[in-house]
């Protein structure tokens, strides 16, 4: 497995990660607390050596990481998250620096571990400094608890003011070939600080696989549900995207997600997405693409794609809007 390096940190990791949070969290009924091991040391196997997980998937979510990888806990980076109520996502932010402590703890125990490589802050919480929550994990690294400092979906501002107090290893933010939004602003940031990117929905919360068309049903609990641009009217419309993909793919032997997940790797070599599934095909598929190596005329193919099919639909609800580029 090729290793990235996350911006000027020094911390390495493999080229994809794994995104754990399906495994129990978002997309209907996971896996049960087996097969979630079995998977992730399926992944350690393969070459994968950075997990991502978070408080607010449940502990369960957190103890399937804990459990598989502590057979081979110095080989592998593990990524968790703080930052909401209670850590459910529904009830709103919180980062006041006593519950950032509390949350740790209670991922540390989850995780089986006496450190987190890569801790992010979930969302911003406008309630809360950004230089109390950085000051911190800052203590947090000097006590050996913490590693690494990341955030996740933060705008330009909360940055700067974070990475001012404690080095920002890290921004976890969604970005795909269907949502390009941070190459507007965030990646020449990034590339300006040193700080690495790790994209999750890489696949478009599965849209760019090509296997959800029209006419497909999700379970009650799956997230998608509510997300405007997977409505029968958007994935009707954003098919002809897959669909010119697709055709790229075939050209290149390949599949409509590995020339996604190469896209992406292509776009800087600080860019390490985490791609999440709970079957061993898919995940395999995914790691095909660290060796799918795309032209000039493949990537000059995309970009005219790009230009000439715009993505309908927006990627969050209005609520789920509010509280991302703070």
């Amino acid at each position: 497995m090729i290793q990235r390096q996350l911006g000027r940190s020094g911390l390495h990791v493999s080229a994809l990660g794994f995104g754990c949070m399906g495994l129990s969290f978002g997309y209907g009924p996971g896996v049960d607390r087996a097969a979630g091991v079995q998977l992730i040391r399926q992944a350690v196997e393969r070459g994968i050596t950075f997990f991502d997980t978070a408080e607010a998937y449940g502990a369960l979510n957190e103890e399937m990481v804990g459990e598989a990888l502590a057979p081979v806990r110095q080989q592998v980076v593990i990524a968790t998250k703080f930052g909401f109520k209670d850590g459910n996502a529904q009830s709103g932010m919180d980062s006041r620096p006593a519950r950032i402590r509390l949350v740790v703890e209670n991922s540390l125990r989850h995780l089986r571990t006496d450190y987190i490589d890569l801790l992010y802050q979930h969302r911003v919480d406008p309630q809360v400094p950004m230089e109390d929550v950085a000051g911190t994990v800052k203590d947090l690294i000097a006590e050996g608890k913490v590693r690494h400092f990341g955030l996740s979906e933060a705008g330009a501002e909360s940055i700067r003011r974070a990475h001012a107090v404690q080095p920002v290893t890290a921004l976890q933010s969604e970005y795909s070939l269907w949502w390009r939004e941070p190459e507007q602003n965030l990646l020449p940031l990034l590339e300006e600080l040193g700080i690495g990117f790790v994209p999750f929905s890489p696949l478009g919360k599965g849209f760019l696989t090509g296997a959800i068309t029209p006419s497909t049903e999700f379970s009650a609990d799956d997230f998608r549900n509510v997300v405007p641009r997977f409505s029968t009217e958007a994935r009707e419309a954003n098919q002809a995207l897959v669909d010119a993909i697709g055709d790229i793919a075939r050209d290149r032997q390949a599949t409509p997600a590995q020339v996604a997940l190469a896209w992406l790797l292509a776009q800087r070599p600080w860019i390490v997405p985490i791609p999440g599934t709970t079957k061993l095909h898919r995940l395999d598929e995914n790691l095909a693409s660290t060796q799918l190596s795309l032209t000039a005329e493949d990537l000059a193919r995309i970009a005219e794609v790009l230009a000439r099919i715009p993505v309908q639909g927006a990627r969050y609800p209005a609520q789920l809007a509010a509280r991302v580029g703070r």
